[in-house]
C-alpha cells in the first residue's frame, strides 16, 4: 500500500471517529436534562409531567445544534484526546459552562412560549442536575482514552518494577519535583525512584507522588544499603557549591552511578528533564562558586575591534576565541605555531561563526620578523598573550627553550604591540610564577616583569628606552640584525647603504626602518603610545592539554596504576571559561602594570582527586585501581601560591578578582639582563638557571619541600 493511500484511510478512520463523538455529544448533552427530569419525578417517566416534557422534546434540537457550533469553535473535535492536559480540560469546562448558560435561558423561554402564562420555568433540579451530569459525561468520553492509557501504562511498570534500576533522588525541591515527573511519565523508563534526600526536615517522613522523602544527607548511605539503591540524581541546582561539594562527596562513597543537574538555567526556563542530568565532573567536587565576569562590559568593549590571540590554539587561547567569537569583534586574528591546533580552532569558529572576519596565521612569536609583520599589517587594537611553553618537565629539560618562547618571546610580542598602536595587552601567567622553583614558572615571572617594565617606560614617557632585542647578529629572518642597536647601523655593518641616522648611537626606536619587514616605519609616533600591559594569573585549568584530569583518566581507563607525585601535593584549579572570563574581565579592568588574580578558594589535593576521580569511574581505590606516588618531577612543589608575600591585594568590582600590586624592580638594569640572558639561550652557554635566578631573587631551582 503507497503512503498516499494510507494517509487517505487514516484520514477516513479519524473522520469517523469526530462523527462518532460528535453524536455522542449530541446524545450526552439531551440525556443529561432527561434523566435530570426522570430523577426528578422518582424515575418514571409517566410521572412527568407534560408540561416539562413537551418544552424539553421542542427545545432538544435547537439545543444539540447550538452544543456542536459551540464544541467545533472551541476545537473539541480537533485534539488528540490521548495527550489531553490542562489545556483540553479548560476548554471543555468553558464550552460546558457556555451550552449551560444557553439551555437555561432557552428551556425557560421555551417554557413561557408553550404555557403562555403560569409554568415559567423547569424545576430547580433539573438545572442543577442537568448541567453537572452534562459536564461529566462530556468530560468521561473524552478523558477516559487517556486514563485507560495510564492506568495501562502503571500496570506495566509495576510489572517492570522488578527488572528497573532503582534510584534516588536528591532534592525535594522544584527541579526534584521536575525530574521525578519526568521519570514518572517517560514511556521507556527502567529506572523506579525508590527515595528522595532533601536537608528540608519539614519534608521528611512525607511523599511526593507517591515516593517517600527518605531524610537528609546523612541518611544517605543508609538508604543507599537499604533500598539496594544502584543510582542517584543529584537535582539541588539552587544549593552552593560547598553544599554541592559536601553532598557528592557523601554519594561517590556508595559506588552508584552520579548524575547532577548543571545549574539554575534550566529551572528558570522551565525545562528541567531527565535528559538534563549529565556526569558528575571532578569540578562538581572543588567546592568554590565559579567566577562570574561581567561578560556584557567585557564585550562592550571589544565589540567592533581588531583582536589578536597569541597561542590561540592551544585550551585558553581556543576558548578565548571561541568566547570573542560570539560578540562581533570586527575582526579576530588567530596567531600559532602549531598548524594542527590552530587548523582545528579555525574549522570550528568557520562553522559556527559563518560571518566572522577570520584570519589564521601560523608563525612563532620568537620570530621577530613574522609578529612584526602581523602587527604591522592587521594593527590589533587589543592583544591577549597565550602563546608560550608550560610543561614543567619537559622545561627543566630544556631550560633555554622556557626562555626564547615565554621570555623572550614575550618581548618581542610586547614591544611589536607597542610600536604598532595596540591598546591593550594582556599576559596570560600562572600561579608557578610565584616564588618559583621551576625554569618555566621563572620565564612566566620574566614575562609579568616584562610587562611591569613596559608599563613603566610608557607612563615615564620613556618608552624610547626599551631596546630592540634579536637573537643574532645575522637574525634568520634578516629583519634586524644586531642586538640592541638602530637598524641604521645594523644595515651598515652588514655593507648596506648608511641611511641618514646611521651616526646616531643610542638605542632609537625611531630610527628603526626596517621593523616591520618592510621600508615604512610604524605609524605610531613613539611618544605618544598609550598602551597597557597587564597580566592575568591563575592556577591549573581542568581539562587542558597536558591537564592531570585527563592524565589520570587515561591511566584508569587503561586499568592503573594511577601516578601521584607526593602525597602530600596540592594545586589550585579551575576551569577553561573561569580561566576566559577572568582574561576578558582584566582587560576591561586594566589601568597598566597591574597584575589580576583569581581567588580560586582553597588548594586540592592531588592524592584526593585522583581518589574522587577512581570513585566516579566506578572503581575502589587501592582496590581495583592503584595509587602510585612516584615522588616529586624536577622544579616541582608541593604547593603553589597565587600572590608573592611582597604584594599586595585590591580588590576589583568582581570580588573574586583581585589586584596584585607590582614588586619595584631596577627597570633598567632588568633589561640589561634580559638582553644577556637572550644571548646566553640563544649561545647554548653559561649557567642559564644562575642567570634567572639573578634576575629573580625568588626563584629557587630545585626547592626542596
Amino acid at each position: 500500500m503507497d503512503n498516499s493511500r494510507k494517509k487517505i484511510l487514516m484520514k477516513r478512520n479519524w473522520q469517523k471517529k469526530d462523527i462518532g463523538l460528535l453524536l455522542y455529544d449530541m446524545g450526552a448533552v439531551n440525556i443529561s436534562f432527561y434523566l435530570a427530569l426522570w430523577f426528578r419525578f422518582e424515575c418514571q417517566y409517566r410521572m412527568i409531567p407534560r408540561i416539562y416534557l413537551e418544552p424539553f422534546l421542542k427545545f432538544a434540537p435547537v439545543y444539540s445544534l447550538f452544543c456542536v457550533a459551540v464544541f467545533s469553535y472551541f476545537r473539541l473535535y480537533k485534539s488528540i484526546w490521548r495527550f489531553a492536559s490542562y489545556n483540553e480540560l479548560a476548554r471543555v469546562l468553558t464550552s460546558v459552562a457556555v451550552i449551560s448558560i444557553f439551555h437555561i435561558a432557552g428551556i425557560t423561554i421555551t417554557c413561557q412560549a408553550i404555557q403562555n402564562g403560569g409554568i415559567y420555568r423547569m424545576p430547580l433540579f433539573y438545572y442543577a442536575f442537568g448541567v453537572m451530569l452534562q459536564a461529566v459525561l462530556l468530560l468521561a468520553v473524552r478523558f477516559s482514552y487517556r486514563f485507560f492509557l495510564l492506568m495501562w501504562g502503571l500496570k506495566k511498570k509495576e510489572n517492570d518494577q522488578h527488572y528497573a534500576r532503582r534510584v534516588m533522588l536528591i532534592g525535594a525541591g522544584a527541579a526534584g519535583q521536575m525530574i521525578l515527573r519526568d521519570l514518572h511519565e517517560a514511556k521507556e523508563s527502567v529506572e523506579k525512584v525508590c527515595c528522595i534526600i532533601d536537608d528540608n526536615p519539614d519534608k521528611w517522613g512525607r511523599f511526593i507522588d507517591g515516593v517517600p522523602v527518605a531524610g537528609g544527607r546523612e541518611d544517605i548511605l543508609q538508604n543507599v544499603e537499604k533500598l539496594h539503591i544502584e543510582k542517584i540524581l543529584v537535582a539541588i541546582p539552587s544549593a552552593s557549591a560547598e553544599q554541592k561539594r559536601d553532598i557528592l562527596n557523601i554519594c561517590k562513597e556508595t559506588e552508584c552511578e552520579l548524575k547532577i543537574l548543571p545549574g539554575m538555567y534550566q529551572l528558570a526556563n522551565g525545562e528541567v528533564a531527565i535528559s538534563d542530568m549529565k556526569e558528575v565532573a571532578i569540578e562538581d567536587l572543588l567546592g568554590r562558586e565559579p567566577v562570574k565576569a561581567n561578560l556584557e562590559e567585557v564585550f562592550q568593549y571589544l565589540n567592533g575591534k581588531v583582536i589578536l590571540v597569541t597561542g590561540g590554539g592551544g585550551s585558553i587561547g581556543s576558548e578565548l576565541c571561541r568566547q570573542i567569537a560570539r560578540h562581533n569583534p570586527r575582526q579576530l586574528v588567530i596567531f600559532d605555531v602549531y598548524e594542527n591546533n590552530a587548523y582545528e580552532i579555525q574549522q570550528e569558529l568557520r562553522t559556527n561563526y559563518p560571518e566572522l572576519n577570520l584570519e589564521v596565521l601560523i608563525g612563532s612569536v620568537r620570530d621577530s620578523r613574522r609578529i612584526n609583520n602581523v602587527f604591522a599589517k592587521y594593527r590589533p587594537e587589543v592583544v591577549y598573550h597565550a602563546a608560550a611553553h608550560k610543561h614543567v618537565p619537559l622545561m627543566e629539560d630544556s631550560p633555554r627553550e622556557a626562555i626564547k618562547n615565554n621570555a623572550i618571546g614575550t618581548y618581542k610580542t610586547a614591544y611589536a604591540a607597542m610600536r604598532n598602536g595596540c591598546r591593550r595587552f594582556v599576559l596570560i601567567s600562572t600561579d608557578k610564577a610565584v616564588n618559583p622553583t621551576n625554569i618555566m614558572g621563572a620565564s612566566k615571572r620574566l614575562c609579568e616583569m616584562v610587562i611591569q617594565a613596559f608599563d613603566e617606560k610608557i607612563k615615564a614617557g620613556k618608552a624610547g628606552e626599551l631596546p630592540v632585542l634579536h637573537a643574532h647578529s645575522n637574525d634568520e629572518d634578516g629583519s634586524m640584525r644586531g642586538l640592541g642597536k638602530p637598524a641604521s647601523l645594523e644595515r651598515s655593518d652588514a655593507g648596506m647603504p648608511e641611511s641618514p641616522n646611521t651616526k646616531d648611537a643610542a638605542i632609537s626606536i625611531e630610527s628603526e626602518t626596517d621593523f616591520a619587514g618592510g621600508s615604512e616605519k610604524p605609524d605610531t609616533d613613539i611618544t605618544s603610545v598609550k598602551t597597557e600591559f597587564v597580566a592575568v594569573r591563575f592556577g591549573n585549568v581542568l581539562g587542558s592539554n597536558g591537564s592531570v584530569i585527563p592524565f589520570f583518566k587515561k591511566q584508569i581507563a587503561a586499568g592503573g596504576p594511577v601516578t601521584v607525585t607526593h602525597p602530600d601535593i596540592v594545586r589550585y584549579f579551575m576551569t577553561i571559561p573561569e580561566a576566559v572570563s577572568l582574561v576578558l574581565q582584566a582587560g576591561t579592568y586594566a589601568k597598566g602594570g597591574e597584575i589580576f588574580v583569581l581567588d580560586m578558594g582553597e588548594p586540592v589535593k592531588i592524592d584526593a582527586l585522583a581518589k574522587n576521580l577512581i570513585k566516579l569511574s566506578g572503581f575502589k581505590p587501592d582496590v581495583d585501581i592503584k595509587i602510585e606516588y612516584v615522588g616529586l618531577r624536577p622544579g616541582e612543589k608541593l604547593y603553589e601560591e597565587k600572590l608573592m608575600e611582597e604584594e599586595g591585594m585590591k580588590t576589583t568590582p568582581n570580588h573574586l578578582i583581585h589586584i596584585g600590586a607590582p614588586i619595584p624592580f631596577d627597570t633598567d638594569r632588568f633589561l640589561a639582563q634580559l638582553k644577556e640572558l637572550m644571548d646566553a639561550s640563544y649561545g647554548e652557554a653559561g649557567d642559564i638557571r644562575e642567570l634567572v635566578q639573578s634576575m629573580i631573587p625568588s626563584y629557587l631551582p630545585n626547592k626542596k619541600q
